[in-house]
Parts: structure tokens; C-alpha cells; sequence
């Protein structure tokens, strides 16, 4: 299948917390259910946990209270204290694919601005492989800064979790 062209913004947010970079990759690696939107959520059941796989080549996956397991996707970069970058698989209705064929990608980047504070931003990009429900999907993200999945990602680095 040939590669689709970029017809669709990219959606980029950000937000400033005061952390080591290394720390906010933590906090965003090994402790996702402590920011991850609660109405994110592609398993049927009550969802049980979230977890990432380090390392490229790794899933990042929820699972429910019967222990069935869906991917959201496949890390493509992982960078600890600098970048992750993993795909997105999701349709143009919200709903989970098994491949990355049709999947987006996100971008999260962890920049120091000074000795205490990282500034963390999120992008949604290549939205244009979700298909026919691609500029929903855009229109559904875009909007101001932080947004609500980096607005929990700096309470919980706030918490200390």
C-alpha cells in the first residue's frame, strides 16, 4: 500500500513541570495509570492496569480484570530522560486495530529548562492514517495547552508519583 500524504495537522501541546528529565520519563514509563485519561480506554471490561514494555519494540497496553490485554501500540523510540516516540493504534472511530499499518504515531520529547524544571510536550502526528475518520480524530485533540492527558502528567509528577 503506498505511504498516504500528510493532509492532516499535526496536534502538539506541552507543558512545564518541575522534574528532572529523567524523572517525567519515569513517571510517564513505569507509573501511566497515575496520569493516563480515564476515558481512554479500549479494553471492554473494567480496565485493570496499564504498563509500557521498555525499549523499542515494546507495547504500551492496557489490561482488563479478566487479564485480556490491548495494545495501543508499539514503541519506535525510547530515549530515557529525552524522547519516546511509539504508534497510535486506534481507527478513525476510537475503536482498537491489531497493526500499525493505520496507525498514527505520538511524539512525547523531555526538555530541561533549567536545573529543576522539564518542559514535556506531546504530539499527534501522521493523523492522517487513521482513514476516512482522521480529521474527527484531529478535531477531537486539538485545542489549547496542556490538554487533559499532560494536565494529569503534571499532577502526578506533582504528587510524586
Amino acid at each position: 500500500m503506498p505511504e498516504q500524504t500528510q493532509t492532516i495537522p499535526d496536534v502538539r501541546k506541552s507543558v512545564t513541570v518541575e522534574a528532572s528529565p529523567e524523572d517525567c520519563f519515569r513517571v510517564f514509563t513505569e507509573r501511566p495509570a497515575a496520569w493516563w485519561p480515564p476515558s481512554h480506554v479500549l479494553v471492554k471490561k473494567e480496565r485493570a492496569g496499564l504498563a509500557f514494555d521498555p525499549g523499542v519494540g515494546g507495547r504500551y497496553y492496557e489490561w482488563d480484570v479478566e487479564g485480556t490485554e490491548i495494545a495501543w501500540g508499539k514503541v519506535l523510540e525510547w530515549e530515557p530522560g529525552r524522547r519516546l516516540v511509539m504508534t497510535w493504534r486506534i481507527d478513525g472511530n476510537w475503536q482498537s486495530i491489531t497493526d500499525d499499518e493505520r496507525a498514527s504515531e505520538i511524539e512525547v520529547d523531555f526538555e530541561p529548562v533549567d536545573a529543576t524544571h522539564t518542559k514535556v510536550s506531546l504530539a499527534h502526528v501522521k493523523l492522517h492514517k487513521h482513514g476516512e475518520g482522521a480529521e474527527r480524530i484531529f478535531r477531537a485533540l486539538d485545542g489549547p495547552s496542556p490538554g487533559e492527558t499532560l494536565e494529569r502528567f503534571e499532577q502526578a509528577v506533582a504528587r510524586g508519583v
